[in-house]
């Protein structure tokens, strides 16, 4: 967090009472391009940034398409099928796409489109789409941050080709994130054929940015640039003399990794950018060595050092297969970083963990005891007073699950708070300088009902609290049931306001933003998430409300494809982005 460091000895005074009073719960915008908005990150001084997915009217380039292919010619049969299945008739032709402009039109048409393509994700001869962007919330005002998107004749504006990460906020209103060179159509021949093919590439895979409050954007760069290299960055804060910002950058391809790349991507067969995408796309580690990272920029934006964190571990030499990562999550005043780190099991040392660590002083410490059986994790945030927050991974009752945690550097102590059942995975996103914790932990009695729902914990009390307990029972006229439900705490500042995300109700949206309706002409309705603030209320008093129907909220794994992105809306984004 970034917030002014605060005595630790306030924390043993503060009276947990402050958990009685009420919230009162305000939307932080609408945004009328996209069905689901999120925050990520909020400064002490009211600066907020989200994201927001599922976007209407995603753009769809039908120029390269041989609609008399198998490929295409098998999906939309498949989609005849399903319409049929649901007592549907189907709407449009393969000939209404390719002749008729019907994916303009028709929202069917549009939908198995953005389908198909979101199918071919890993087959770079086809449009690359995304519908996740980068937000940043002003007064009720939703605003669209590109990033390295940008405007393209096929596409008659941005390329939606790829998806924007907004991770950080100083102060000041300076903001960090990262995102993808965007997709460009290139015309490309094979080695010995004389018909040229279209095909989908792009210059880098991962790109940290810093934009200041007033428009500037300075790309951090990694030293390491070999087809693009990586970088993230992750959270950001203001110093006296500038900026501290925390993330990742490429170090080196492993050696097995680089014979792999130099044996198959020569540029005869496919685009080498092509080549490299493929390969990076079949592992969950990609392509390079990733290590955590500081930069130091001074006031007017200059990148005036960069110091690479390390690992928590030392590879050997013939450790040449698979990369090893670590990333800086979160950075306080102090100039600690946390986040997460290979490391080995303390019982096998060919069995590789990624842990919660943080980065201090020239080192690299991964602090959750692996005698106690976790093997995972990873560290959220930290506050002034050295307190880091985030989750651990051991295996409970035959299945992985993750556990909420605080760590104070100080006194080198670990504790696991109890949540709300003993095989419920619950996550700490977030700890001000007064000791409060805010996160999400599933709730509900089998797998099949798991769903995710926010808490607020004080270090020192016994257990979580879940928010929505201290949410009204009922909306403005007494009478129908609060429209909310909080799913995911995200940030908390220092006057415990908390922000985060709810699901509502709304009017079901097609993929062209038009209302849908039943053969019958009635309103159909879905849950949608929206990014909310939470205001305590001074002297207000919890409410005993009869337990609604639960609305179940979607978490997804941390890795998506490009059609995931569009089917899981609802997601966890923080623990997304901060791999």
């Amino acid at each position: 967090m970034k917030y002014k460091l605060l005595a630790a000895s306030v924390l043993a005074t503060l009276s947990t009472s402050a958990l009685s009073a009420t919230y009162q719960l305000t939307e932080l915008g609408d945004f009328e391009a996209a069905k689901h908005t999120y925050v990520t990150d909020v400064s002490e001084n009211g600066h907020v940034i989200g994201q927001a997915n599922g976007l209407f009217n995603l753009p769809i380039d039908i120029s390269y398409i041989d609609f008399t292919d198998n490929i295409i010619k098998s999906a939309y049969d498949t989609e005849v099928k399903r319409f049929e299945n649901i007592d549907k008739e189907i709407t449009f032709t393969l000939d209404d796409i390719e002749n008729n402009d019907a994916i303009y039109t028709n929202a069917d048409a549009h939908t198995f489109m953005v389908g198909f393509l979101s199918s071919r994700s890993e087959d770079f001869e086809y449009q690359k789409i995304s519908s996740l962007i980068a937000t940043s919330y002003n007064n009720g005002l939703i605003t669209e941050q590109s990033l390295f998107d940008e405007s393209s004749l096929d596409y008659d504006g941005l390329t939606r080709s790829v998806s924007n990460f907004y991770t950080g906020v100083a102060q000041d209103g300076t903001t960090v994130g990262w995102g993808s060179a965007p997709f460009d159509k290139v015309n490309f021949t094979p080695d010995g054929e004389t018909d040229e093919e279209t095909w989908f590439t792009r210059d880098f895979i991962e790109r940290g940015i810093l934009i200041s409050a007033g428009g500037v954007e300075v790309p951090l760069l990694p030293e390491f640039n070999e087809h693009g290299g990586t970088s993230k960055a992750s959270d950001i804060v203001a110093t006296d003399t500038g900026y501290i910002v925390v993330g990742n950058v490429s170090v080196s391809i492993p050696a097995e990794r680089q014979t792999t790349i130099t044996d198959n991507c020569d540029g005869l067969d496919e685009p080498v950018m092509a080549c490299i995408e493929s390969l990076n796309s079949r592992s969950t580690r990609g392509v390079f060595n990733k290590t955590a990272v500081k930069w130091t920029l001074d006031s007017t934006y200059n990148v005036t050092s960069t110091e690479l964190l390390g690992l928590a571990l030392t590879p050997e030499e013939d450790e040449d297969r698979t990369p090893f990562n670590s990333i800086a999550l979160a950075v306080n005043s102090n100039g600690i970083a946390v986040g997460s780190s290979d490391t080995r099991d303390i019982d096998n040392d060919n069995r590789i963990y990624s842990m919660p660590t943080y980065f201090k002083d020239g080192k690299v410490v991964d602090f959750i005891n692996q005698q106690d059986d976790w093997e995972g994790g990873k560290a959220f945030a930290i506050n002034d007073n050295d307190i880091i927050a985030g989750y651990a991974t051991k295996r409970i009752e035959g299945s992985k699950r993750n556990k909420l945690f605080y760590h104070d550097i100080n006194t080198n102590t670990t504790v696991f708070p109890e949540d709300y059942f003993i095989s419920s995975s619950s996550y700490a996103n977030d700890i001000n300088n007064q000791g409060y914790i805010v996160g999400e932990g599933d709730v509900g009695d089998t797998a099949s009902t798991r769903r995710s729902e926010a808490f607020i914990y004080k270090i020192g009390d016994d257990k979580i609290t879940n928010l929505n307990n201290l949410l009204p029972c009922f909306d403005s006229d007494g009478e129908t049931s609060f429209s909310y439900k909080m799913v995911e705490a995200k940030s908390i500042n220092e006057n415990n306001e908390v922000f985060g995300v709810a699901t509502k109700t709304v009017e079901k949206l097609d993929s062209l933003g038009e209302v849908i309706t039943d053969i019958n002409g009635n309103i159909q309705y879905e849950s949608v998430a929206v990014a909310v603030k939470l205001s305590p209320i001074a002297n207000g008093e919890v409410e005993n409300c009869k337990a609604p129907d639960a609305e179940f909220y979607e978490r997804s794994s941390a890795s998506f494809s490009w059609f995931g992105l569009l089917l899981l809306p609802l997601v966890g984004l923080r623990r997304v982005f901060r791999f």
